[in-house]
């Protein structure tokens, strides 16, 4: 019984009964339990915010990723932006411009933000990407995979060739960037790592 822009995480919540629906005819009542949020809490909850931490986001240049990037960056974090920045299939040699373009927009809105147009689809461009990070960051907190390509092809349809390109950024690139990040997050006895799958 909210909006959605009503709804934050550890909104203080009671629960209601509701008819859902009535069936004159055949003369039944369907009924359901929803959780309606009190009034006035999510005006009352504490932002949570991310002051002194280091995000890493892949595939950050558009879709999703862009937003992760924005919304930590808007709550205080520093935020390596990553992105190769090929076509959506992953074909392509990359670009800078997508990275790019994410980082002008938090730093316009006086945020901080690195770009990093590494693969994550190998080994050395995971290491690169949180390199990077601790060498200009210091430090790496949150990890959020989510690059990834569409090949977008019905299951008969798909040749091995495309199925291993998803599999070189879905899980492989998942691997490359959290296997260092871990490390780093482990030294310093802190991290979160988030990821997405689709």
């Amino acid at each position: 019984d909210c909006e959605l822009a009503d709804c934050r995480v550890g909104l203080p919540v009671k629960m209601v009964f509701r008819r859902r629906f009535t069936d004159d005819e055949r003369g039944f009542s369907g009924y359901f339990w929803k959780a309606a949020p009190d009034t006035g809490a999510a005006a009352a909850l504490p932002e949570v915010r991310f002051d002194g931490r280091v995000a890493i986001v892949t595939g950050a240049g558009g879709g999703l990723g862009r937003v992760y990037a924005l919304e930590l960056a808007r709550r205080g974090a520093k935020v390596v932006v990553n992105d190769f920045g090929g076509a959506r299939d992953g074909a392509g040699g990359g670009a800078a411009a997508p990275a790019d373009r994410v980082v002008m927009e938090i730093r316009a809105a006086g945020g901080e933000a690195l770009a990093d147009t590494n693969d994550v689809a190998t080994p050395e461009g995971g290491e690169r990407i949180v390199r990077q990070a601790l060498d200009v960051f210091g430090r790496v907190d949150i990890l959020i995979n989510n690059a990834g390509i569409i090949r977008d092809k019905s299951f008969l349809r798909m040749e091995p060739e495309n199925w291993d390109a998803v599999l070189a950024v879905h899980l492989n690139g998942a691997w490359n960037v959290t296997r260092p990040a871990f490390a780093a997050m482990g030294a310093q006895e802190y991290g979160r790592i988030v990821l997405t799958s689709s």
